[in-house]
């Protein structure tokens, strides 16, 4: 039995007020001597995402999901000038782990969290002791061309024309669409989902937020590369868990996991980009058996 989901911030990296979710198991008599779970959110989300699995996973870990800055209910503080960039997330990201009081722990990565789970796997490659990666890209194979054509075409030329190409990227009708796309009955995802994550995208100023940081998602494909060697030096255990319908981040991405880690799962569920929103049970369970295999 897990306890209830706890809320709660903490200012690291000068001055960004974290606010994550944490859970662990009732009986726990030491907290600090329980494996870690770090669940990394990606766009246009945030720990919101993981309200239903983190309860799954507290039966027998502590879990901790933080809001990336940008995103949920995080708050940085104008004067502090923060720089909407991949660096950056990882940097607080570590930050945070570290006010935390982190050495090891395992990661499950989604969307952005799998660049900035990835980034931070490079600064402490000896920190991660797993990584669950459900529609989490690592590799070119991953992206969906689709959606990413026009993305694409403003990493290689950011005019004007280009740019506004991506101004329905924080709209209304983009969110749901990342939510209901690919699920097998729509019917099942919860409008609160893309209706808050619209409320807070679009509070004064995060739209140009939003902007930067697709934007600077490019600079995550030149590392691909020290990626994939990571897991190859490494070989952290890999659950490469995708929803099978995904048009954003597409199946090859997870197949691709097995030629840098062999012994990498790679599992298919019948679900969209947010895949949790369908297929709940079986993700928690996979995770909790994948886990318990690799003794964590």
């Amino acid at each position: 039995m897990a306890t209830s989901t706890a809320v709660k911030t903490v200012t690291v990296d000068s001055g960004v007020e974290v606010f994550y979710r944490e859970a662990h198991p009732a009986s726990a008599k030491d907290i600090g001597a329980l494996p870690v779970l770090l669940l990394l959110h990606g766009f246009p989300s945030s720990s919101f995402q993981y309200r239903n699995l983190i309860p799954r996973l507290a039966t027998k870990y502590r879990v901790i999901a933080p809001d990336f800055p940008g995103y949920g209910f995080t708050v940085v503080p104008e004067a502090r000038k923060y720089e909407y960039t991949f660096v950056s997330l990882a940097n607080t990201t570590a930050a945070f782990v570290d006010a935390l009081g982190i050495k090891k722990f395992g990661m499950y990565v989604f969307d952005y969290g799998a660049p900035t789970g990835f980034r931070l796997a490079l600064q402490r490659p000896d920190a991660v002791t797993a990584i669950i990666s459900q529609n989490g890209n690592a590799y070119e194979d991953g992206f969906g061309e689709q959606f990413w054509a026009p993305i694409k075409a403003v990493w290689a030329d950011p005019s004007a024309a280009n740019l506004q190409k991506l101004a329905g990227l924080s709209s209304f009708e983009t969110t749901k669409f990342q939510y209901v796309d690919g699920a097998p009955n729509a019917s099942v995802i919860p409008p609160e989902t893309f209706n808050l994550d619209y409320y807070l995208m679009t509070r004064p100023g995060n739209g140009e937020v939003q902007l930067k940081y697709i934007i600077d998602y490019k600079t995550n494909v030149p590392l691909y590369p020290r990626f994939h060697e990571y897991f190859r030096e490494r070989r952290p255990p890999i659950l490469a868990i995708w929803g099978k319908n995904d048009t954003i981040f597409v199946p090859p991405g997870a197949d691709a996991f097995k030629r840098d880690q062999p012994d990498a799962v790679v599992k298919f569920v019948d679900g969209g980009h947010f895949a949790l929103e369908s297929a709940l049970d079986e993700i928690a369970s996979e995770i909790l058996a994948f886990l318990a295999k690799n003794g964590i």
